[in-house]
């Protein structure tokens, strides 16, 4: 999984990061996001699969202490390379080794965007849950934007190309081979309930959100679809559907967990 992200972070942001798409997701993630950190409140947050640290960097610049981590090399080399603020470290981690000493502080915020999560396996993700809890402070929180099993752009977009293997794809509890830049790598899909239940002894969940009902994945980056004005009546849905019902069928869905 590593040297397959490593391969990916060459293109990522052009490919993710600086699309139309990508954009569009983000700024609705940072809207769900915005009034957990636009705050006077100085936040220690632990970023985890940060990419090439968009995220990170926004984080930090409202604010906050900011650790931003992620398994690859390569992402890590390009978030580094950006400008950004003093209070903001990047640091290589698998976070399948991470334990509760792993770090030499707690956090008020544990931070996991676009589908990082969607790369453990339940009971990787299930120890992982469990570990987070003792890198929190009290009262502390867990926000991911993970891929549902019921995305409707997906479904249909595959079943109007007549491929209803790839249309049904993410409704499995096995790992599905996803295309990465030219490099298959495992995917889990979550839905909201999924989370819930392996969290409700830890967490509270607090708020479930969808992430692109109407605003399609990002493989449609080069379609009509993702060019102005048919993104943009799809951003203003997406602002109206905010309801958790959604959540399964969008590309993502945003969950804020608190520790109990």
């Amino acid at each position: 999984m590593k040297a397959d992200f490593d391969i990916a972070s060459k293109h990522y942001d052009e490919n993710f990061t600086f699309s139309n798409i990508g954009k569009a997701q983000r700024h609705l993630v940072f809207k769900h996001l915005d009034p957990l950190i636009r705050t006077t409140e100085k936040f220690s947050i632990l970023e985890l699969n940060c990419g090439t640290g968009e995220d990170a960097i926004e984080l930090a610049n409202s604010g906050h202490s900011v650790l931003a981590t992620d398994i690859s090399d390569g992402m890590i080399a390009i978030a580094k390379a950006k400008t950004h603020s003093k209070d903001l470290k990047f640091k290589i981690q698998d976070i399948n080794a991470i334990t509760k000493t792993s770090f030499d502080r707690k956090f008020d915020l544990i931070f996991s965007n676009f589908g990082g999560m969607n790369c453990l396996s339940r009971k990787q993700l299930d120890t992982f849950l469990k570990t987070s809890i003792d890198l929190l402070n009290p009262k502390g929180k867990l926000v991911m934007v993970l891929m549902p099993k019921h995305c409707l752009w997906e479904y249909l977009y595959f079943l109007l190309k007549g491929d209803l293997k790839k249309a049904k794809r993410r409704s499995t509890t096995e790992a599905v081979l996803v295309n990465v830049d030219g490099n298959l790598v495992e995917t889990w899909y979550y839905n909201p309930e999924d989370i819930v239940s392996l969290t409700q002894s830890i967490y509270a969940a607090k708020i479930i959100k969808p992430v692109g009902v109407t605003i399609p994945p990002s493989y449609l980056e080069r379609s009509f679809l993702a060019k102005t004005p048919f993104l943009n009546l799809f951003v203003k849905i997406d602002h109206i559907i905010t309801g958790s019902f959604w959540a399964k069928y969008a590309d993502h869905f945003l969950i804020q967990l608190i520790k109990k």
